[in-house]
């Protein structure tokens, strides 16, 4: 988006490099014409572009500042517009540059030089800044009801799966044995956090740019708290070179999909592990997995490793516009024509992203018989006899771990499972160990003893899914 000195409106828009008006005495050469134009990308914006035009011809008005038949002819026009736009989509002539210069050169030839008059009190700065901005704030409010749909999918299989015994890792070594829906509800407070981001970043962007004008405001008695309400802002912005100069609304959305990304992107890797066959704890949606062509056997987790992919990708989207915006000096630079490709990329991988989770996670089958022996090896239930010599024997933890590691060793090198180790072997390591040990070293035992806020025991599991949703509206 080029700007000029338009803000004073003035007769009907001419077509071609003639936009620019009487400044310049020859057209820009075909490789300006090609770099220069954005309606391949910020023809997206025509919704919110329409929205805000009808709002500010309605101050216009309002203010006695245009005619209300000029007015009216405007807003007609634009309707009629909106209308071809959803019909045949928004036609890609360069040499009109931007969604605003199509918009207002149609209007043009709709209704004559009264279009003209649109742009009086405005310019394209404030123009596609408010038109960016309502267009990331209905991003948000997608981004936010798109995760509680992942939410409401995961709390349903963590209600599922509350006391299904799975091996809990670190280092992606058997740790201590926890429950899916444990697990799975790891997820659900990670994306509470997602949530939050995106309802954060629709707050900040809650101040109107409209009426900045190109960057020093206007002359005109336009009435700037009106056009913000009416496009459902807080207020207006308090500065209006910061207000044609700001995209923190973008990197703020930029930033809360990145994050949200990563954790789709854990969820993911965990998913691609559980569904490979050492593995063997799920199998995923045939209709989000993929063939081999050349190995019949095989049954892919495309959809996940995609969504573990496109995480990079959304990562590299807030890059870029950080880059484009981290030099620059107030108010507009063209550099900012930039601003929305990496916007409109990471907010459709993510919205793809988000679906594509949810349908796994709707449609896995759990297998919970691969889950649980797996916990029943590895010693799992090793801290469980640590914590049992420390409450029954009254040994000092640093003493109980020694101890423990010690029968670890030993039921290592005879192939055995902790519990399955005689009580005379134990007995040898440590005397004070004695037969009640036993009941501690079952994953069932184990798992039902975490029984802390936030821990993995049943109990504790199905009292948050019981929060999470009464959050979620389910109840």
């Amino acid at each position: 988006m080029s700007e000029r000195d338009d803000s004073k409106g003035g007769s009907g828009p001419e077509t071609g490099n003639k936009m620019w008006g009487g400044r310049f005495a020859e057209g820009p050469s075909a490789i300006m014409r090609e770099i220069n134009a954005s309606i391949p990308f910020d023809k997206a914006l025509w919704r919110q572009d329409i929205r805000a035009s009808k709002t500010h011809v309605a101050m216009l008005a309002a203010q006695g500042i245009v005619t209300a038949a000029d007015a009216a002819a405007i807003a007609g026009g634009l309707d009629t517009v909106a209308a071809e736009y959803e019909t045949s989509g928004v036609p890609e002539n360069w040499d009109l540059e931007d969604i605003h210069m199509t918009t207002e050169s149609r209007l043009a030839e709709l209704i004559g030089a009264a279009a003209g008059r649109l742009h009086t009190a405005r310019s394209r700065n404030d123009q596609v800044a408010t038109d960016f901005k309502l267009w990331v704030r209905e991003a948000c409010v997608a981004a936010d009801a798109a995760l509680g749909a992942l939410q409401v999918a995961l709390v349903t299989r963590a209600e599922e799966h509350a006391a299904t015994i799975m091996p809990g890792f670190t280092h992606l070594q058997t740790a201590q044995p926890v429950t899916l829906g444990h697990h799975l509800m790891a997820y659900y407070e990670m994306l509470d956090r997602d949530r939050s981001r995106f309802v954060d970043a629709h707050r900040r962007a809650s101040q109107c740019p409209l009426g900045s004008a190109a960057l020093a405001g206007t002359g005109f008695p336009i009435d700037r708290e009106a056009t913000a309400s009416a496009l459902g802002f807080a207020m207006p912005t308090r500065n209006s070179l910061d207000a044609v100069s700001d995209r923190d609304f973008a990197l703020d959305y930029l930033m809360a999909a990145s994050q949200c990304a990563l954790h789709l992107s854990r969820l993911a890797e965990e998913l691609i592990i559980w569904a490979s066959q050492p593995f063997g704890f799920v199998v995923l949606p045939d209709a989000l997995s993929t063939g081999s062509s050349i190995m019949p056997q095989k049954k892919n987790p495309d959809a996940a490793e995609l969504v573990r992919g496109h995480a990079g990708r959304i990562a590299g989207c807030l890059t870029s516009l950080m880059m484009t915006m981290k030099g620059l000096p107030l108010a507009y630079s063209k550099d900012m024509q930039d601003d929305k490709p990496p916007v409109f990329e990471a907010a459709g991988l993510l919205t793809l992203c988000l679906a594509a989770m949810t349908g796994m996670i709707d449609g896995a089958a759990f297998r919970t018989d691969r889950m649980r022996a797996a916990a029943e090896l590895g010693f799992a239930t090793a801290t469980d006899l640590a914590d049992w010599l420390v409450r029954q024997a009254d040994i000092p933890f640093r003493e109980a771990h020694h101890i423990t590691g010690a029968a670890v060793k030993l039921a290592e090198s005879r192939g055995l499972a902790l519990d399955k180790v005689p009580l005379a072997d134990l007995q040898a390591i440590d005397p004070r160990i004695d037969e009640r040990v036993f009941a501690a070293l079952s994953v069932d035992q184990s798992v039902a003893s975490r029984a802390s806020y936030g821990g993995t025991a049943p109990e504790q599991v199905r009292a948050r899914v019981a929060e999470a949703r009464r959050d979620l509206g389910l109840e």
